[in-house]
């Protein structure tokens, strides 16, 4: 179980919504309760976004006008006895706010304001509403969760999430007044929040290393490529003459166990080897050593992955990072792993 707290690190990480001093000024913030918090992360997020612009989409208008526009709806014209008030009812497409993604936002904002949230933070969502005073809310009980990003709309896939999070209720108190996530908590969100926070961490703390998300050719000696998937990695660090490629996985088991012996999941290693070899083979008129690493959420289970190989000359690493500690050891164990393969000193 991760605590309450570090989701906020890595939600404000994930949001890019840190001032410079990063987790550490965030960690004075105080909180009534779950649903402050997320009301901080969530105000955040959306005064990053506003900054950006809020999103705007065409959506299709049926109205009666006195100029036409658009295309002329007779029927309904005639239904509504528009042609009597000397209006044609038109349809037409109108660039509007009142898109999809900012009904839920603006959902989700009255609703925290209908919630045990503290003065302050509602006085600064009442002040992000004014942005969205074109936008119509949701019944939050029927809201469709399957949203396609692109990229125009990408940045709007963290707040889905929190969204998704506060209107679902997946963040509660124990019974001992700690504040950790509740066990049916998306794995697959999970997974992409995981992913997203030890990407910006990186490209947060550590400005001298080159952090991408790096798309990987495929080493072909004939240049057929017809049907081959993209090799897309999660995280790419280079640094001078080292390039490390890190593969995040959030599951809920991070072994798999055969015969009672546990073994690292195939896939998950076919893949980080098919990455290092292929970004090797590309590198290979120049000095660059090109390193892998499977990077696991730590789990409950007894027995977790810790292993270096050498692989076809290539080193690959497959490691846990306990997040159910002090952000201030998370932290650490992130920044050894630069250290470890980049030889950079850490605070």
């Amino acid at each position: 179980m991760i605590p309450i707290q570090n989701i906020y690190y890595m939600l404000s990480y994930a949001f890019q919504v840190l001032n410079p001093k990063g987790y550490k000024q965030v960690s004075v913030e105080e909180f009534d309760n779950v649903s402050d918090m997320l009301a901080s992360i969530l105000s955040k997020g959306v005064s990053v976004q506003i900054k950006r612009g809020v999103g705007r989409g065409y959506l299709e208008r049926t109205e009666p006008l006195c100029s036409p526009r658009g295309r002329f709806e007779l029927s309904e014209s005639i239904k509504t006895n528009s042609l009597y008030k000397k209006n044609l009812v038109c349809s037409y497409d109108a660039f509007s706010e009142n898109i999809y993604i900012n009904r839920i936002i603006k959902s989700t904002m009255e609703l925290l304001l209908r919630s045990d949230i503290s003065k302050s933070r509602k006085k600064e969502l009442r002040r992000l509403l004014v942005f969205f005073s074109e936008v119509e809310t949701l019944d939050i009980n029927n809201i469709n969760w399957n949203m396609h990003y692109n990229r125009n709309n990408r940045a709007y896939e963290m707040l889905v999430s929190i969204c998704y999070m506060i209107i679902k209720g997946l963040l509660q108190s124990t019974s001992l007044g700690s504040k950790r996530m509740m066990e049916f908590l998306d794995e697959q969100q999970m997974h992409h929040l995981y992913e997203k926070f030890i990407f910006e961490y990186y490209r947060k703390h550590f400005p001298q290393i080159s952090v991408s998300s790096s798309e990987i050719k495929w080493a072909i000696d004939d240049g057929e490529l017809y049907m081959l998937p993209i090799m897309k990695t999660d995280i790419m660090l280079t640094y001078h003459d080292k390039v490390l490629i890190i593969d995040a996985k959030y599951y809920s088991r991070n072994t798999q166990v055969r015969f009672d012996r546990h073994k690292i999941h195939s896939h998950n290693l076919y893949q980080i080897f098919t990455y290092v070899k292929n970004q090797s083979y590309h590198l290979k008129s120049t000095s660059f050593d090109v390193s892998g690493m499977l990077l696991y959420a730590q789990t409950d289970d007894e027995i977790q992955p810790n292993n270096t190989y050498m692989m076809s000359g290539n080193k690959i690493s497959v490691k846990t990072l306990d997040l159910n500690c002090d952000f201030s050891e998370i932290s650490s164990q992130l920044n050894s792993i630069v250290s470890d393969h980049f030889n950079i000193v850490t605070q």
